[in-house]
């Protein structure tokens, strides 16, 4: 007999009380080529208009550019969405955090960030990142901060540093082909109240020619890219940011929280896709 799961949570919490959705949009490789700008645009507004209202971009995104793309797509409906953006490693000090988050702002067109991360770890000590970001916490330009692309070990060391158990979120890549996460950092993430970010949730298009990919998707009468969204948002406290500058393929993204995998569904998956076994070091794109 089939066994039955529970559709994926429709909403995560951040350790502050603030909910949102567990589907989000990104806005990687977004904002390159003027001849996609309209597209782009109508795609990030069909999302908004689904609920899909957490928004992620960064600084290093075309060097601002899906920045400004945001920023025009959302002119006039601010307050409707959660933008959650980066900053890169090298300028991570505590006062050029201050520094290039002022720069995105005028980029996005707005007084505040909703979510700031550090891109990734570099050379600057942790301790100096958190300086600035709780400087631009005490003068209101972000509401809360967090980091993408830490590991396990990583987010024990910032949870420990003052200040450090302020992190709202771990932005990682993770998805069907990148499951390494599960071994130990997903579960550190759980029992310390911080959510889970999903970057590439559907490893940039590459996962879609699977066969058990398929053969979930046949039997659901979905698409191969719904059943991969599906899949990330089983995971209570896992938000999915999938990026596309197509409003066609934002429809089909929208429609997988409607998706309820089985337990034969997920038998499927594992089986083409296992999951980890002992640790592995963390992914990165």
């Amino acid at each position: 007999m089939e066994v039955q799961t529970m559709a994926g949570p429709r909403s995560v919490t951040f350790p502050s009380g603030e909910e949102v959705p567990a589907l989000g949009q990104g806005t990687w490789y977004l904002g390159d080529d003027p001849r996609r700008r309209s597209d782009e645009i109508a795609a990030l507004l069909v999302g908004l208009d689904l609920g899909m209202t957490v928004i992620d971009t960064a600084e290093m995104y075309g060097d601002g550019a899906a920045e400004e793309l945001v920023g025009e797509a959302f002119a006039g409906r601010r307050d409707e969405v959660f933008i959650v953006d980066k900053v890169l490693p090298h300028h991570a000090t505590g006062a050029g955090t201050v520094q290039a988050c002022r720069q995105s702002l005028r980029r996005l067109g707005t007084d505040r960030i909703d979510l700031y991360l550090l891109h990734w770890r570099g050379p600057v000590p942790l301790a100096e990142t958190i300086a600035g970001f709780t400087d631009l916490l005490d003068a209101g330009a972000i509401r809360s901060w967090g980091v993408s692309n830490l590991d396990r070990d990583e987010m024990a060391e910032l949870h420990g540093l003052s200040g450090g158990e302020a992190v709202a979120t771990d932005q990682i890549l993770y998805n069907l082909t990148r499951r390494g996460p599960e071994y130990d950092l997903l579960p550190w993430c759980a029992e310390h109240g911080v959510p889970v970010m999903a970057y590439s949730p559907i490893e940039q298009g590459r996962l879609l020619g699977d066969p058990a990919l398929g053969e979930v998707a046949r039997r659901h009468g979905a698409t191969p890219a719904q059943i991969a969204l599906a899949w990330a948002l089983r995971r209570p406290g896992t938000i999915a940011i999938p990026r596309s500058g197509n409003p066609e393929h934002v429809r089909e993204n929208a429609a997988a929280r409607d998706i309820t995998l089985t337990g034969d569904d997920l038998a499927i998956l594992d089986a083409a896709f296992p999951p980890p076994r002992r640790p592995q070091p963390l992914d990165v794109l």
